[in-house]
């Protein structure tokens, strides 16, 4: 690969990780707040959901500084390239952001969610490992380094989910949630990636994806209230 092209190829990854890892922490926030009000005295659910978006937020803020420290905005990616977006959407009918915590906090709505992000973190986990075979990667030590991060932290973050559905006495994920998640990460890969890839004149962000994060704190907290 040449290097115009690998570097095009690590710009669009990474603009795809940090929308993704973005999206992450502001969707367990909507979790978060959920468990708060259904479930306040299960204090162990909450340390470890914290502790997963937590993690999220610092893989976010490795992508970003991968960015500044070479001087350029990450490509303008948005909800199509984003594993979880289309994983709710197909599975709730509704954008994550359309989903209220007073809604996620019903057993019902809660139990679905889990089983949706538990497979999206274990996806995540053997991509990361598919990722750190490719020499395009491995020529960048800082991505490299930040890759072997995410993947020494990705294993904790399904266990939250995983435990409440089976202390709950909850199934795990079926053969159709399993189909869907196959189908989100086959159509990202088959056909987005290589689309935004040849698009000639793809825009860059102007501003960082964290910069509406201090709206959403207070939109949770009204609801919270």
């Amino acid at each position: 690969m040449g290097e115009t092209l690998r570097r095009r190829f690590l710009d669009l990854l990474c603009s795809i990780y940090l929308y993704n890892e973005h999206r992450g922490y502001t969707a367990i926030d909507r979790m978060l707040t959920a468990i708060r009000l259904s479930w306040p005295d299960d204090h162990a659910l909450i340390a470890l959901v914290e502790r997963h978006r937590a993690d999220e937020r610092k893989h976010y803020l490795m992508f970003r500084r991968w960015f500044e420290r070479r001087g350029v905005m990450p490509y303008n990616i948005d909800r199509a390239c984003g594993h979880i977006d289309r994983f709710v959407e197909i599975v709730f009918g509704s954008p994550i952001d359309d989903l209220s915590p007073l809604l996620i906090g019903r057993e019902d709505l809660f139990e679905r969610l889990c089983r949706v992000i538990s497979l999206t973190e274990k996806r995540g986990h053997r991509q990361v490992a598919v990722l750190l075979r490719k020499p395009a990667v491995l020529a960048d030590s800082t991505l490299t380094k930040i890759f072997r991060v995410i993947e020494q932290d990705e294993p904790s973050h399904w266990a939250p989910y995983d435990g409440w559905l089976r202390d709950h006495g909850r199934r795990q994920p079926n053969r159709w949630e399993r189909a869907i998640d196959g189908f989100v990460h086959g159509e990202l890969l088959v056909l987005k990636l290589p689309v935004l890839f040849l698009t000639p004149r793809l825009a860059r962000r102007t501003t960082w994806p964290d910069a509406r994060d201090e709206a959403q704190a207070a939109e949770l907290a009204l609801i919270a209230a």
